[in-house]
């Protein structure tokens, strides 16, 4: 008896989307990384306005949506429009509103006005993050960092804040960290002391500072684990990582908020503190057994 094929899902073709990236032409490229990094808005917007948010033609949405087997743009928006959930309504009917009033020329009339866009642009992403968060890779990336001696984190340009701060947090455990800043471009000379089994916490989005990619390829090649902090599958940094914690960080305003990644970081620190911390705790037996 003839089995069903399975049911298409949007994570499902996000990875088929992943897997096929580098073998797509420049044109279905754009579009990849349109529908990893907007699939929200892909059940609302009509393929006009997705042709031109992705600076291509019409057609080349029809083909893209062809090569990963649907029919055409209305079945692969179909997926799009099923996943859709009023979480994320609030968040796109925000995002609308700020891109036509800088589309306009227009903006807000006094300093409060800006730091409520800016602020309320933070808690919509924050809030997609949470719903978007993948489970078994946060775990997975909070493992490989309990498993390892010592942790080397690289983050520059926009990253670096946050690269800092882990660097910061992460001194608060019995990890020994290395904090890689290319300063002096003394990277590659620093990483000559990373060893099998240590893990780097690389973090960069598009257009993906080079240095970082240099530093995560690197660490690989020695042998260490690498957990990628970035805005899509399709991220440099993705193909040789370990685990990707994937985060958006949107621009109100046409400034790029750090807000999401920086939370991102806090909860991946806070879950390796409680985990390192349970490890320490004596169990019952050990209680009646002195």
């Amino acid at each position: 008896m003839a089995t069903s094929p399975p049911k298409p899902t949007i994570e499902r073709l996000l990875k088929d989307i992943s897997k096929e990236f580098d073998s797509l032409s420049k044109q279905l490229k754009l579009i990849a990384r349109h529908v990893e990094q907007h699939r929200e808005h892909i059940g609302l917007e009509g393929i006009q306005e997705m042709a031109a948010h992705c600076g291509v033609q019409p057609s080349a949405v029809i083909r893209f949506a062809k090569h990963f087997g649907f029919s055409g743009f209305s079945e692969m928006q179909k997926l799009f429009r099923d996943g859709i959930s009023k979480q994320i309504v609030p968040s796109r009917n925000y995002q609308s509103r700020i891109r036509e009033v800088i589309a306009a020329g227009q903006s807000p009339t006094t300093s409060v006005d800006i730091a409520h866009e800016f602020l309320g642009s933070s808690i919509a992403d924050m809030q997609e993050l949470q719903r978007s968060l993948h489970a078994p890779t946060f775990v997975k990336a909070v493992e490989l960092l309990v498993k390892a001696d010592s942790v080397w984190i690289a983050g520059a340009r926009r990253s670096f804040p946050v690269a800092a701060y882990l660097g910061y947090a992460l001194q608060h455990t019995d990890k020994r960290i290395q904090l890689l800043t290319a300063l002096g471009s003394m990277h590659e000379a620093q990483l000559r002391s990373l060893r099998t089994g240590d893990v780097m916490i690389a973090i960069s989005f598009t257009p993906y500072a080079e240095e970082t990619q240099v530093m995560a390829e690197t660490a690989v090649q020695r042998g260490g684990k690498l957990i990628a902090i970035t805005d899509s599958r399709m991220s440099p940094l993705a193909r040789h990582a370990h685990a990707t914690l994937l985060v958006q960080d949107h621009s109100p305003l046409g400034f790029r908020s750090l807000t999401s990644t920086m939370g991102l970081a806090q909860s991946l620190f806070i879950a390796l503190a409680y985990r390192l911390e349970l490890e320490h705790q004596p169990t019952q037996q050990s209680l009646s057994n002195p």
